[in-house]
C-alpha cells in the first residue's frame, strides 16, 4: 500500500518556515508526495529529508511555479516537462507570458506498476487572457500525453488543475459561472479526461459540496470553508480496484492549498 500526497505549497521556502514542511512529512510519513508551486530551485532549499529521493523541475522564471516529487522509493526513471514533440505540435512557447513548457510545471516519475505524474496547470487569469491558450493547447497537449504514457502502464495524475470540476467544488458556482477556475473551456479538460474512463479519485468515497482545497486569503474563506476543489488525484481505470481512500486535509496549514492524499495498491 502507498500512500501519496499532493500539496500546492504556494513556496516551499515558505511553507517550511519554523521547519513546517518537514514536520509534516514526519507526522504524516508520506511514501511519496508531489509539490506544486515550489517557487525556489533545489540549491534555495536549505534541509531536505535523508529518506526521501527528491526530484525538482523549478520554472526558468526564479520565484515562480516549479514542481517537485519526494519519494521513499526511488523511481526507475523521471522526466520534467512535456515531450518536446508535443510542445511543438501544440506551440507551447507560442504565449506574452513565457514558454509554458519552461515554467517547471510536469515532473513523471516512471515505477514498476505505474507512472506517477505532478502537474501544476496555468490559469487562465483574472482577464482569461490565458484561456485560449490552457482550453486549446496546454490541455490537449497534457490528455495527450497522459493518453501516451497508459499506453505502457496505469497512470496517476495529481495537482493544482486550477479549475473547480463541477458546481459541487466550490462554494459559490453561480456568481463564478464563466470566471477563471469556472469556465465551462476550463471544466471540459477534466470532462474529457473522465469520459475517457479516468476516475477523480474524491469522487470515488464523497459526493455533494463543502470539500475544497483552496481558500482566498481575504474575508476569512478558510475558516467560514468559503473555498475551491482545484487539486485533484485522477487515475486510469485500471487501477480502481486498487484505490483503497481519496482524502483532503484542510486541518494542514501552511499554504493557501491544504494537502490530498490517496491511499492504493500499487
Amino acid at each position: 500500500m502507498m500512500n501519496i500526497y499532493s500539496w500546492n505549497v504556494n513556496g516551499i521556502r515558505s511553507v517550511n518556515k519554523d521547519n513546517r514542511f518537514n514536520n509534516f512529512l514526519k507526522s504524516y510519513n508520506p511514501d511519496i508526495i508531489c509539490l506544486q508551486e515550489i517557487k525556489a530551485k533545489e540549491h534555495q532549499i536549505e534541509t531536505i529529508p535523508s529518506d526521501y529521493f527528491v526530484y525538482f523541475n523549478p520554472a526558468q522564471k526564479p520565484g515562480y511555479s516549479g514542481t517537485a516529487i519526494y519519494s521513499k522509493k526511488k523511481p526507475l526513471q523521471v522526466t520534467n516537462n512535456l515531450p518536446g514533440d508535443l510542445a511543438l505540435k501544440y506551440h507551447l512557447a507560442d504565449d506574452t507570458y513565457g514558454d509554458l513548457n519552461q515554467e517547471g510545471r510536469v515532473i513523471t516519475a516512471q515505477y514498476k506498476k505505474f507512472y506517477l505524474v505532478t502537474v501544476y496547470t496555468p490559469n487562465a487569469k483574472d482577464d482569461l487572457s490565458r484561456l485560449e491558450l490552457r482550453h486549446k493547447l496546454w490541455d490537449p497537449a497534457f490528455f495527450e500525453y497522459i493518453k501516451q504514457l497508459e499506453e505502457k502502464l496505469p497512470v496517476i495524475f495529481c495537482g493544482d488543475l486550477n479549475v473547480a470540476h463541477t458546481e459541487n467544488d466550490l462554494a459559490n458556482p453561480t456568481p463564478n459561472k464563466g470566471k477563471k477556475g469556472f469556465t465551462l473551456e476550463e471544466r471540459s479538460g477534466i470532462d474529457r479526461f473522465i469520459e475517457n474512463g479516468f476516475i477523480d479519485t474524491f469522487r470515488k468515497f464523497k459526493q455533494g459540496n463543502g470539500y475544497y482545497t483552496w481558500w482566498s486569503y481575504f474575508a476569512n474563506s478558510r475558516l467560514r470553508n468559503v473555498g475551491w476543489r482545484i487539486d485533484y488525484f485522477i487515475i486510469s481505470k485500471a487501477l480502481q480496484n486498487n484505490l483503497k481512500s481519496a482524502q483532503i486535509h484542510p486541518d494542514i496549514l501552511g499554504s493557501d492549498h491544504c494537502p490530498i492524499s490517496i491511499s492504493i495498491d500499487v
